[in-house]
């Protein structure tokens, strides 16, 4: 199983790839990823990093865990691969992009249209084991996942997080409000979207208006 990630964080990243931690975790990944059946495909890990690169970067969105089913999870948060059925919460993502920006429904759930264009596609932690949802956290991946995120709030100035749901929003205190943007919203899961706290948060026109007031391309969502 080789582990890689696309050198424009490599450069960035450097000190933790050296931490104790970081190798327990990998030394972890492997140690599953040889005895159990696991997701995403170990190539595909660190796909958020290699679609959208360290210098394309201009929006984040925070997700928590990847999709745990067989064949759906790619290395982005909340996107499957081509073909494979549209998960709830990628279902109502999809629903508030069509009336907020009114453009129709997308046949495919593949998110590295977006990752390709600087959106990155950030899970908290990076792998599961099949079938059980959870399976992977508290073993050094949230510790990675968080110095990935200040190593881009100081690093960067006006990228746009999206922090969706209340696991996303404690992410706030890693992000320096003065010089980037965050936007806050319920996340995009039924039981929340249900309840009025995710539909009508038009977060993506919203992104791409700060992204013009800096000079920047809008995302094609």
């Amino acid at each position: 199983m080789n582990i890689t990630i696309h050198p424009s964080w490599k450069a960035h990243l450097q000190d933790e790839f050296s931490k104790s931690y970081f190798n327990e975790l990998i030394g972890f990944v492997k140690q599953e990823y040889n005895t159990h059946q696991c997701f995403p495909p170990g190539k595909e890990i660190f796909a958020a990093f290699d679609h959208c690169t360290f210098d394309k970067l201009k929006v984040v969105i925070i997700g928590q865990d990847p999709y745990h089913g067989v064949g759906q999870a790619n290395g982005l948060c909340f996107s499957v691969h081509d073909g494979v059925q549209h998960p709830p919460s990628l279902i109502n993502i999809f629903k508030e992009i069509e009336t907020d920006l009114n453009t129709p429904y997308p046949k495919s759930g593949n998110l590295e249209r977006w990752a390709d264009q600087g959106v990155l596609l950030l899970n908290a932690t990076l792998t599961v084991r099949s079938h059980q949802a959870g399976s992977h956290q508290k073993k050094g991946w949230e510790q990675f996942t968080d110095a990935v995120i200040t190593t881009i709030s100081e690093q960067k100035t006006g990228i746009v997080f999206l922090l969706w749901g209340g696991f996303a929003k404690k992410k706030i205190k890693l992000i320096d409000t003065n010089k980037h943007y965050v936007l806050t919203s319920g996340h995009p899961s039924p039981l929340s979207a249900n309840r009025g706290y995710w539909f009508g948060n038009k977060h993506f026109s919203k992104t791409n208006s700060l992204l013009e007031t800096n000079g920047l391309e809008p995302v094609a969502w």
